[in-house]
């Protein structure tokens, strides 16, 4: 997919001139942090500057190599090889982002491991073929580790095949302008809800599997724009997501009605 209108993103630290050179230098880059800090955005910026296709795959428990190489598909009474999205990217020179790559099954990253050093080739187990890389392929993968549970962690072994890049929650002001223009809405109302989120992060008390993203902010203030009341869009957007427990979702909507 080739992204024809540039991606709204604020660089958080020094992310561009790193992929920047990966890229140049033909290096895969792993993107790691918590859901909703911007690393899709990130991946599509860098797609449009770098003139690039992309494709994304998101990665789930039922992701398999296959899925990612390809497979035969009957037509009539043929059987027909059909590429998937990673053997396109190697033929055509696109960047393919495995989003959340840990999620996938075990054969993913065996697939994928001549990928990611100087071999930089593709074996197709099926049709006995392999496959160098076009000299523009890059392969960018991301996962979250405050999330996945031990088993679904990326080994040491595997991490080290990539150029690294952390992410995190943008700082306030950053992150306020981004809701801000994300949703449209006055940067004073962003920076509203940016303290709520903000203050539920850091009751780390709960116990809360995942916290609010900047990504439930936005959405959040898009209601809000839309004409939806403060208080409501807040509970359904950014705090009804978080969990299920009646009593810390008493708790939070109380927190985010006293800020509002």
């Amino acid at each position: 997919m080739k992204i024809e209108t540039e991606p709204f993103y604020i660089p958080q630290s020094h992310e561009i001139p790193v992929f920047q050179a990966a890229f140049e230098k033909k290096l895969p880059v792993l993107l790691k942090g918590p859901t909703g800090t911007g690393k899709t955005r990130f991946v599509e910026y860098m797609a449009y500057h770098l003139h690039k296709d992309l494709i994304t795959v998101a990665c789930h428990e039922e992701t398999s190599a296959t899925d990612l190489i390809g497979r035969f598909i009957l037509k009539g009474t043929e059987a027909v090889w059909q590429d998937g999205p990673l053997t396109k990217a190697v033929k055509q020179g696109a960047i393919i982002y495995l989003d959340e790559v840990a999620e996938a099954r075990p054969d993913v990253i065996v697939a994928i491991h001549s990928l990611t050093d100087y071999r930089r080739t593709l074996y197709l187990d099926k049709l006995g073929e392999e496959i160098t890389a076009h000299p523009d392929f890059m392969l960018v993968a991301s996962y979250n580790p405050g999330y996945q549970r031990s088993y679904k962690e990326l080994k040491p072994s595997t991490r080290q095949r990539f150029v690294g890049l952390m992410f995190d929650y943008p700082d306030e002001k950053k992150e306020a302008e981004i809701v801000s223009k994300e949703a449209n809405i006055p940067l004073d109302v962003a920076k509203q809800l940016v303290k709520i989120a903000r203050k539920i992060r850091n009751l780390t008390e709960l116990g809360l599997t995942e916290t609010v993203s900047t990504r439930l902010v936005v959405d959040a203030a898009i209601l809000i724009a839309h004409g939806l009341d403060k208080r409501l869009a807040v509970n359904v957007a950014m705090i009804q997501p978080l969990t299920d427990d009646p009593e810390i979702l008493e708790s939070l909507i109380q927190l985010s009605e006293l800020m509002i």
